[in-house]
């Protein structure tokens, strides 16, 4: 067991029993105040812990750490540190934490230096991410798509259980949650028998995903294995890979989503590491038919973690759209990064992997509007009256997770964005 996980353990920072970031979870983001440039940090209750004033007051002075690393305006150089140096650092931060540590708990003049209340910060995006990978692992999604637009006798293609499906998207368009951004435009056909047309897209949507940061470089020609796997992950975001459906349906044939896919993504600001996520794990899928043996894994690599969207109009009360959970995967996280790489692809600190839309096998656990509307034939009727089949300019999308498992609940904070009308 991991000494952090300790269900028992109690801070001294009060905690709300609903928040997401208890003693047992301390994830790691980036933020800045109207004082200080960005800097490491992490969460406790509605509170983030500055490294970088830590390291500086000594307390860190056992790990030997460069105050340059918890200066940056990334997380990668912390993560290149190793698995060992960021178990160590959340376990003297949950230590420093403790209710029963007089250390932090008793040096006022330390707090008022190191604590800042969430609300007063400004999230930064975690990472750098250099390349960002979309999977489509979700069985119940993509048997949903594949009934809408394909033979619904034989919704999944022929390569589906054999494989992730996965696709290479755009990481300069990966944006931290409360990122606004603009309505895309491109070719469209809405008339079958008519050439295609030019404006904003009609049809947008959110995908509930989340997504993973890789924590361990490999070099050209290495591959990871399912077994080994987890060592070359950091943690976990939430993910919304917001798609144009009606750009996507025009244009995907045959390389797959371009314009419709690259124009925004949202990611969650807080990084919640894989340690933290452990008590979680439940057994996976029955893969059938068997999985060729470099996908094959020992283990529970599932995770219990409950999703929600929400919609929220301007100057409206937000409605849940969605309660989903990412054990309904398909394909794990370690199965999707020995695929990736058993080609011999490198992979990089900060890179990113992202889920797919994640769907249940009921309606409520739809993880999209193009599934929830049945690609607009059932709108949903917000709280304010209004109904949906998509989202609407000035919509903003919440998304929202946290596992729960004694007493103990691990959040990772909210992922959202609205949705402004297009650019002239």
């Amino acid at each position: 067991m991991i000494k952090a996980n300790d269900p028992s353990l109690r801070s001294w920072i009060e905690v709300d029993p609903n928040s997401d970031f208890p003693i047992q979870n301390l994830p790691f983001g980036i933020f800045k105040t109207q004082s200080s440039s960005p800097r490491v940090g992490v969460a406790i209750g509605d509170q983030v812990l500055d490294l970088a004033i830590l390291n500086k007051l000594g307390f860190f002075n056992n790990l030997h750490i460069d105050n340059s690393v918890f200066t940056n305006q990334y997380l990668n150089d912390f993560i290149a540190l190793g698995s060992n140096s960021w178990r160590n650092v959340r376990q003297r931060i949950s230590d420093l934490l403790n209710v029963e540590n007089a250390e932090l708990r008793d040096n006022k003049e330390a707090q008022a230096k190191a604590l800042q209340y969430i609300s007063n910060v400004q999230m930064q995006i975690p990472v750098k991410i250099g390349d960002y990978t979309d999977f489509y692992s979700s069985i119940d999604h993509a048997t949903n798509v594949g009934k809408m637009f394909r033979d619904p006798a034989n919704a999944l293609l022929p390569n589906w259980k054999h494989l992730p499906v996965g696709y290479h998207g755009r990481a300069s368009s990966v944006t931290v949650s409360g990122t606004n951004f603009y309505r895309p435009k491109g070719q469209t056909k809405p008339i079958e028998t008519e050439p295609p047309i030019f404006g904003p897209c009609k049809l947008l949507d959110f995908e509930l995903e989340t997504a993973f940061i890789i924590g361990k470089e490999t070099q050209l020609g290495d591959n990871i294995t399912t077994a080994n796997a987890d060592e070359h992950i950091f943690g976990m975001v939430l993910f919304n890979d917001w798609s144009a459906r009606d750009i996507q349906t025009w244009e995907y044939v045959p390389l797959g989503p371009f314009l419709a896919k690259n124009f925004a993504s949202t990611i969650s600001p807080w990084i919640v590491t894989l340690d933290a996520l452990e008590p979680f794990r439940v057994e996976g899928y029955k893969q059938d038919p068997k999985v060729l043996p470099y996908l094959e894994y020992e283990g529970e690599k599932n995770i219990d973690i409950n999703l929600e969207v929400a919609i929220q109009p301007i100057n409206g009360e937000e409605t849940i759209v969605s309660n989903s959970n990412y054990k309904f995967m398909y394909w794990t996280m370690e199965q999707q990064l020995a695929h990736h790489t058993v080609n011999g692809c490198n992979m990089n600190i900060g890179d990113m992997l992202a889920s797919g839309t994640i769907s249940g096998p009921t309606p409520d656990s739809f993880g999209s509007m193009l599934e929830i509307t049945w690609r607009g034939t059932k709108p949903v009727k917000l709280k304010d009256g209004s109904e949906r089949k998509f989202i609407n300019d000035n919509d903003t999308v919440i998304i929202r997770g946290y596992s729960k498992k004694d007493g103990v609940r691990i959040g990772f904070g909210e992922c959202k964005a609205m949705a402004l009308p297009a650019k002239n």
